[in-house]
């Protein structure tokens, strides 16, 4: 009789703690669509109605049983005060990571429609999750790119003079060296490529002064199709858009648009972005990196103890932006962050080896 109440108490905790969690979770839900507009705030509400059924289920399952209100698990509040106050695609990542861990699949008192629920759930937010990582793709790459250069460049540097056994002055100086070469070199990578980019994009860009040829263009041979079996259309359906192009003209005045309608307009020189701001975020992204290593230094420290702080600061900053790859990526932080130590400190490791050698 005890063991038969104490499965029945275990069985309705449980069920407390999806009810929980289902009110939380569709907390974040209405929480994210307050902050957002249109379709993705119709998404986010009517994430939140399916939770709310979800909800629902597990009241009628524990009827008088269901207690006080609870708080949801603590991943799930973590999140709703991160909703609050951002609404970021950070919480986005986390919330689908959130959704690829529901229990419903292996519990018996979840319905198959729960559990498929919670499955498609995790994809219609990896969907608007991936509307946010697009957004940020370009500057996100850019500053992680920089950030991490400049920690395991500037570490493998100040640990492989100081292992040589030069005074901490010489280091220091060595450090800001690495730190202005680095970030200018960075700078100026990010200016050529960028500005090489545009300028392809230019070069690959529809001319606007051969719009007014059209009027003249011979209607049986329709050399416009060339055009577009150029841009990538099929003979077939470059012949149709042709034609149609080609027949507007005879109903319309006013200029006539070449270009393939096929898709959304999208401003390709706006998506690379300017040279000069590219220049001025890597120079800025990498200084901000390659300053950790030196702060020892600048603080006084010397001989191991400034390399080892140096080499724990650079590790938890490490830490720190693998941990933040693998959220926006919707990939296991744990193990990127472990990933991203991993090969900044291996590379330091080899930079202070040879400091031994050259030293010794």
């Amino acid at each position: 009789m005890s063991t038969g109440r104490a499965a029945r108490e275990a069985e309705i905790r449980r069920w407390r703690r999806y009810l929980a969690d289902e009110q939380a979770e569709a907390s974040v839900y209405r929480d994210l669509a307050g902050r957002r507009s249109g379709e993705e705030r119709d998404i986010l509400l009517a994430l939140a109605e399916a939770e709310g059924r979800h909800e629902a289920h597990w009241r009628d399952l524990l009827g008088d049983d269901v207690g006080a209100p609870r708080k949801g698990a603590l991943r799930t509040r973590m999140l709703g005060f991160l909703a609050r106050r951002f609404g970021s695609v950070f919480v986005l990542a986390l919330a689908q990571r959130a959704e690829s861990g529901s229990p419903y699949g292996a519990d018996a008192d979840a319905t198959d429609a729960m559990a498929a629920d919670e499955r498609i759930h995790e994809e219609v937010v990896r969907g608007l999750a991936a509307r946010g990582r697009q957004r940020l793709s370009g500057s996100f790459r850019a500053a992680v790119f920089g950030v991490n250069d400049g920690l395991v460049s500037n570490l493998a540097l100040v640990l492989g003079v100081g292992a040589a056994g030069m005074p901490a002055a010489t280091i220091l100086f060595t450090g800001v060296a690495g730190l202005l070469a680095g970030a200018l070199s960075m700078a100026a990578g990010e200016f050529v490529s960028v500005r090489s980019q545009r300028e392809l994009l230019e070069a690959s860009s529809p001319s606007p002064s051969n719009k007014s040829d059209l009027g003249h263009l011979d209607l049986g041979a329709n050399e416009l199709t060339l055009v577009y079996r150029a841009r990538g259309m099929s003979p077939e359906k470059a012949e149709i858009h042709a034609r149609e192009v080609l027949r507007t003209i005879t109903i319309a005045t006013g200029p006539v648009d070449m270009d393939t309608p096929a898709s959304e307009p999208v401003d390709e020189h706006e998506t690379v972005g300017t040279a000069v701001g590219a220049a001025l975020s890597s120079f800025c992204f990498f200084a901000s990196g390659a300053v950790l290593p030196l702060l020892p230094y600048l603080f006084g420290l010397s001989g191991a103890t400034a390399m080892i702080v140096a080499a724990v600061l650079v590790g938890l900053a490490l830490l720190a932006t693998g941990a933040i790859v693998g959220l926006l990526s919707g990939g296991p932080p744990l193990r990127r962050a472990l990933r991203q130590l991993g090969i900044g400190l291996g590379a330091a490791a080899v930079t202070y080896a040879l400091g031994l050698l050259v030293g010794g």
